[in-house]
């Protein structure tokens, strides 16, 4: 099993270095693929330098780290719920951390350079408040958490928030009204390396965690009643490894917006491939859900005229795919 774990991570691994090679030599500005090698080790020209260190590099690593941050929730969620809907975007997460950055940007004025590393901490103090408000309400003290209930409070509050965010769209000048619109859509604005040292401490730590915690998450997946006859503090290890996801969603959705379904295909095609247990699927979900963003922000910025928000892409294969398990439990 092993030997086949590792054999499912480097063909993951090779699938995403395709995908970045593509999305390297491809975009606005030209840069043909014979250079990028050459640029990659200083022997390119200032303008190849330009477009492939300040332009193209940091959004490829900053889509994949978004991507897999995003899986990593999704995979956690649907451990400590046992719901395979659960998804951060799905249960109002985002919308919670978005709304939160979105108060952020509009009512408190920060320098560029502490705004960078300020903004993953608010999204995560928000998602918190949001995972917070979503848990009390669905969690029954006799029954314990229960899967549908927290996955339909989930879906309430991130259209509460929603309605939030168009009231604040609504009363705020044009140029912020365009930041927040295009947050909404799940455009990858965050695509500098400032924002890639922000984030990455998050999914560091967050996966570390997760991992060290993995084998008592399979035992949540069992139930409460099962789990507490195995000697799990079944409520203290839901909150932490809740917190660690939402920590390392909030992360994310900082510098990516508003994407959703990443975190809800990820896991399932990784459980498909590797199977339940979560220390195989976690991190075979975090490479998919990095190869899958950055697949649908490569497709966003090149197949079209006008570039489309990876969000868009995303959410044109998420949604189907969230009818079709909807139908299928």
């Amino acid at each position: 099993m092993r030997r086949r774990m590792a054999s499912v991570l480097g063909l993951l691994a090779l699938l995403i270095a395709a995908t970045a090679a593509v999305a390297l030599g491809t975009g606005e500005a030209p840069l043909s693929y014979g250079r990028i090698i050459p640029t990659l080790f200083g022997h390119g020209s200032t303008q190849e330098e330009f477009i492939l260190f300040s332009l193209r590099l940091p959004r490829i690593v900053i889509t994949l780290l978004a991507g897999m941050a995003l899986a990593f929730s999704g995979a956690i969620l649907q451990g400590i719920t046992r719901n395979d809907l659960a998804d951060p975007g799905v249960l109002g997460i985002n919308s919670g951390a978005g709304a939160g950055v979105a108060l952020f940007f509009l009512f408190f004025s920060i320098d560029a350079g502490t705004f960078v590393y300020a903004i993953p901490l608010v999204a995560f103090v928000s998602g918190l408040l949001t995972a917070a408000v979503i848990y009390t309400i669905s969690y029954n003290r006799t029954a314990g958490l229960q899967p549908v209930p927290f996955v339909l409070t989930g879906v309430g509050v991130s259209i509460a928030l929603s309605g939030l965010m168009i009231v604040l769209i609504s009363s705020t000048d044009r140029t912020k009204v365009d930041f927040i619109a295009k947050w909404l859509a799940g455009n990858i604005w965050g695509d500098d390396w400032p924002f890639i040292w922000a984030m990455l401490p998050w999914l560091a730590v967050g996966s570390l965690i997760a991992l060290y915690r993995a084998k008592r998450l399979n035992i949540l997946h069992l139930g409460d009643p099962v789990s507490i006859g195995l000697g799990v503090r079944v409520r203290r290890e839901r909150l932490v490894l809740m917190a660690t996801a939402v920590a390392v969603a909030s992360a994310a959705v900082s510098v990516t917006g508003g994407i959703s379904f990443i975190g809800l295909m990820a896991p399932h095609i990784a459980k498909m491939i590797v199977g339940p247990r979560h220390e195989r699927a976690i991190p075979a979900a975090m490479l998919i859900g990095g190869w899958l963003l950055l697949t649908a922000d490569t497709i966003g910025r090149n197949v079209l005229a006008e570039p489309l928000p990876a969000g868009v892409v995303v959410s044109l294969i998420g949604a189907p795919y969230f009818i079709y398990l909807l139908l299928k439990r």
